[in-house]
């Protein structure tokens, strides 16, 4: 509304000086003719060229947007007539002197965005915002992601993978490396001491189960005598075995396992059946069902740290985003590499995209119609196109004054 009150009144300006040349010229005719004197000739031929300074650019800027007098004149109402060779020349334009290869790169260059990135990073509250983005980004796509669909994903992606790695080398690796630095000698301390803590305690079930293999014909005296030797041995072998570290057993217990890691690694065999073991438990129902629920549990972990402020998830995001700030400022190489993977991306969507993007301006002035396209750009450039139809009356005026001026001196 206001830039339609602001051509309105350009348009009376331009109109009222029009009709005061006209009064003018009319006024200096009656003069002359009256025998006003000389100068009533000067002023008449001014006033009269300055109508036609007038008219004449009065029907040019008219006939931009409309038909003059509603006549169909040849060549008039151009930009409604020829609003989509407009669009498209627009969007030609638009394309070639800003969508260059040349211009972005320059453009770019001259804003130095990597070095401003930087500083707008290190600021501690800028800092702040772009992690609460982030985490408002992650709780976002967290929402969007299907539980059952991530689950399915989840589990065929692990049971694919571990089928498709042999485990047993790096276990082999694994425990020859363990029973080589003496890892294993707390396990077996702790089975030792577990082995003779059940054995106090169950001596009646060790004994009942030493009488139950005895043969059916010796006497009960005699099992249970036998009963009470074999706990009395087995207690002290585990008694010696925990208490000993030299104990023969334990150097026992490391050559096997020294033995059995290098099967791991080298034993077709024993390698074949580990294979078979780990794609057995894979397949489990309850393996599937443990790595299925491991998503709810990220998800709900990641879900948390991202809503809790303090939590260390964002803490670190927000340490990450500061450092990276620092460097950018710091670090003229980092810079030279973000601005030239932007500019490179830049180009990469102008050149690609181009014709796309120039697409927009002309379809979209193709869509408006016409009479509405005509008012939308008269609102916008009319109102400095009445200063042409001022400047008409002007210089029409001065020019009739000097050719009336010049006719006179050379006797006309």
């Amino acid at each position: 509304m206001e830039k339609q009150r602001g051509l309105r009144r350009m348009k009376v300006v331009a109109t009222g000086l029009l009709v005061f040349v006209a009064v003018v010229y009319a006024l200096a005719t009656w003069a002359e003719a009256r025998g006003a004197g000389p100068w009533a000739g000067y002023v008449a031929a001014a006033a009269e060229a300055g109508m036609v300074g007038a008219l004449a650019d009065w029907f040019a800027v008219t006939a931009l947007f409309r038909h003059p007098l509603g006549l169909p004149i040849p060549h008039t109402a151009i930009i409604p007539t020829k609003k989509d060779q407009l669009g498209e020349s627009l969007g030609d334009f638009v394309g070639e002197n800003f969508l260059s290869e040349q211009v972005v790169r320059e453009k770019i260059a001259a804003v130095d965005l990597g070095r401003r990135v930087g500083a707008w990073l290190a600021q501690p509250d800028n800092a702040d915002r772009v992690t609460a983005e982030l985490a408002n980004a992650l709780r976002g796509g967290m929402a969007v992601l299907r539980d059952s669909d991530v689950q399915a994903i989840l589990g065929e992606v692990i049971t694919r993978r571990a089928e498709a790695t042999e485990v047993s080398p790096a276990l082999g690796r694994l425990l020859g490396r363990t029973v080589e630095e003496g890892g294993h000698h707390r396990l077996v301390d702790l089975f030792c001491a577990k082995a003779h803590d059940w054995l106090v305690e169950h001596r009646d079930a060790v004994m009942t189960a030493v009488e139950g293999g005895a043969p059916g014909w010796t006497p009960r005296f005699v099992d249970r005598r036998v009963g009470d030797r074999v706990y009395r041995e087995l207690l002290r072998f585990v008694t010696e075995m925990r208490d000993s570290p030299g104990h023969p057993a334990r150097g026992a217990v490391d050559r096997f396992l020294a033995d059995l890691a290098v099967q791991l690694r080298e034993d077709p065999a024993t390698r074949e059946r580990v294979e078979r073991a780990k794609s057995e438990l894979l397949n489990r129902p309850e393996v599937q069902d443990v790595i299925a629920s491991a998503w709810g549990a990220v998800r709900s972990m990641v879900l948390a740290a991202a809503e809790d402020e303090r939590s260390a998830l964002r803490l670190r995001a927000r340490t990450s985003v500061l450092s990276l700030g620092a460097r950018l400022e710091a670090d003229p190489r980092l810079r030279g590499k973000l601005d030239t993977w932007i500019t490179n991306a830049a180009v990469h969507v102008v050149t690609g995209y181009r014709r796309e993007i120039t697409s927009l301006i002309s379809d979209t002035v193709s869509s408006w119609d016409a009479r509405h396209t005509s008012r939308k750009i008269e609102l916008h450039i009319g109102r400095d196109l009445q200063f042409i139809r001022l400047n008409g009356t002007i210089i029409g005026a001065l020019a009739g004054l000097v050719i009336h001026t010049v006719t006179r001196a050379l006797g006309g």
